[in-house]
């Protein structure tokens, strides 16, 4: 069975509510024959990336940069996963309260770096999700999810 991998650092109520919409896409009752792995940055390893088909992260941007759990996530996996994991498809999402660009393109770099394909356009929020956000949310995770779904 496929799986996808979502990898997050969630350390507020912003980035908490982000996660559960990712999460409830991803497992939707549409969604048939993928398997949802969640793991929090500073835990997931490369045996989890080597095993999943795909991976969801997730962020807050700090201080122009991703949070240093998902940092420690790449610097963990990097170089056990560079050749097994190539061109498997990547989605990221970001919390920031003024900016998310910094982040987004570090995340990014590395997933270039290990030559992973980016699926969809990140998801970013500035400030206090809202309803089109959690929605926007949900939609990224179903579409990554989905797009796994066996033939």
């Amino acid at each position: 069975m496929p799986t996808l991998l979502i990898v997050h650092h969630t350390p507020s109520p912003a980035m908490q509510e982000m996660l559960d919409a990712v999460r409830a896409g991803a497992t939707d009752d549409a969604i048939e024959g993928v398997d949802v792995v969640t793991r929090p940055a500073l835990v997931a390893s490369a045996v989890d990336v080597l095993a999943a088909d795909a991976f969801l992260l997730g962020t807050p941007a700090n201080i122009g940069y991703m949070s240093g759990a998902l940092k420690h996530f790449f610097d963990t996996v990097y170089y056990p996963c560079l050749d097994a994991t190539m061109g498997r498809p990547y989605a990221v999402y970001v919390h920031g309260n003024n900016d998310t660009t910094g982040a987004v393109r570090a995340v990014e770099s590395i997933a270039t770096g290990l030559r992973w394909k980016r699926l969809r356009e990140p998801v970013t929020v500035i400030g206090t999700p809202d309803a089109k956000d959690r929605e926007a949310c949900w939609e990224l995770g179903a579409t990554v999810a989905a797009s796994l779904m066996p033939q």
